[in-house]
């Protein structure tokens, strides 16, 4: 612009002028104060440093002073991935030190249990020049490992308390990883996670957890009742839920491979024992009908005797049932080792198995009990043995166990019709 249009006073065709504008903070999220930070912020970071488009379930801004420094982000997932159940599956936080990344999956952060976690921990307190070896055995990381443990537990607790709908979607995705933290150790962990467990319930179909079935239990039911199965379709169908069902008691129907291992490592919740229905005693059986039962087989002792060595060892005693009602008979077991349980050991991939001690239980209000008595009556034990493999087969099918030789089955049933 030149000096004569500046004096005659016309304004400038352009001005120059500098504008300063923050592209990068460089003050990273998870140092920011909470109130600085909106929901989007988290999900738009989570979205953009673990690659999942999910938006996650729950995520708890962390800021401990104290015993142990540390900042830290953590992320409950609203998927499992794809891996997560397999042996290339690896768990971790992210770990930084002062801002410095330093190791990208830290294990050690995370027990087993909770590996379904997602996030970042960062800490002054750790040195910057610190070893995966080191690590390990750093005292301050265990420090911080602990706190972060007790910050999902309450996490998950408040979710199951105040959201329970999305609690019950975390729990299709990651209960089952819950049960196997109950299962390994040898129990060491129940304490800290029988709380957080959801069983299906007999009543009404839904999920509930175990202080809820114990405080709606009545007065005179001692167990906590439980049945197993592939669904809760089947096990709702299973002779042995009878008795239990019809004494208006609620069964916790068990349908992965971990839950009986679960419930057995926890023993008992608030004193009350953990009892299946396919157990010897339900603590139902009136003393009456126990005696009667007990007439009833002392008097058919020998047919009994006769149907279990017809069936050469594939169970260890032949009974008449209390559970029964209505069904003519079941498969129950003795000891410690379920029919359910028998089933998952002997499908892992290795050359031992082992086998439950099995109870064929015959129901005496059942039409075939006077059947199987007429038979013994008349003489005809290769009649009554042909009865005992029919009876155990049709024990096996209920119990959703194949059956050896399906066209001996099908051959029976025509000739005995």
């Amino acid at each position: 612009m030149s000096d004569e249009d500046r004096e005659a006073g016309k304004s400038p065709e352009f001005e120059e002028y500098l504008e300063i504008e923050t592209l990068n903070s460089m003050v990273p999220l998870w140092k920011k104060n909470k109130t600085e930070l909106k929901e989007e912020d988290y999900k738009h970071f989570y979205a953009e440093k673990f690659f999942d488009y999910n938006p996650p379930l729950k995520y708890s801004h962390v800021k401990n002073e104290g015993a142990a420094n540390y900042n830290a982000l953590l992320y409950i997932p609203s998927k499992a991935p794809y891996d997560y159940y397999s042996k290339e599956y690896e768990k971790g936080l992210q770990l930084y030190s002062n801002g410095v990344l330093i190791m990208d999956k830290c294990s050690d952060l995370l027990p087993d249990y909770f590996s379904f976690v997602r996030g970042l921990v960062d800490s002054e307190d750790l040195s910057l020049n610190i070893s995966r070896e080191m690590l390990q055995h750093d005292r301050q990381l265990k420090v911080i490992a602990k706190s972060i443990e007790k910050t999902i537990s309450s996490e998950l607790k408040k979710m199951l308390k105040n959201e329970r709908e999305k609690y019950e979607e975390f729990w299709k995705a990651f209960g089952l990883q819950m049960k196997y933290g109950i299962y390994s150790d040898f129990g060491m962990n129940k304490d800290k996670l029988q709380d957080l467990l959801l069983f299906t319930s007999s009543n009404e179909n839904k999920l509930v957890t175990l202080d809820e079935y114990v405080t709606a239990m009545r007065e005179d039911q001692k167990y906590i009742y439980y049945a197993t199965g592939e669904s809760t379709a089947r096990i709702s169908q299973l002779p042995q839920t009878e008795l239990v069902r019809d004494n208006g008691f609620e069964i916790l129907y068990l349908t992965d491979n971990i839950d009986e291992f679960a419930v057995k490592s926890i023993g008992k919740y608030k004193d009350k024992e953990f009892r299946s229905v396919s157990s010897d005693d339900l603590g139902l059986e009136s003393p009456e009908k126990k005696e009667e039962i007990k007439a009833k087989e002392e008097e058919a002792s020998r047919m009994l005797e006769d149907l279990a060595k017809a069936l050469d060892g594939k169970v260890t005693k032949v009974v008449l049932s209390q559970r029964l009602k209505t069904h003519p008979v079941c498969l129950t077991s003795e000891g410690e080792i379920s029919l359910e349980m028998e089933k998952v050991l002997n499908a892992m991939p290795t050359d031992q198995k082992v086998y439950a001690q099995k109870v064929l239980e015959i129901n005496p209000e059942h039409e075939i009990f006077e059947k199987l008595t007429a038979v013994k009556e008349s003489g005809d034990n290769d009649k009554l043995g042909k009865y005992a493999k029919l009876l155990y087969d049709q024990a096996l099918l209920i119990e959703g166990i194949n059956i050896e030789n399906p066209v001996e089955f099908s051959n029976l049933i025509c000739e005995l019709m």
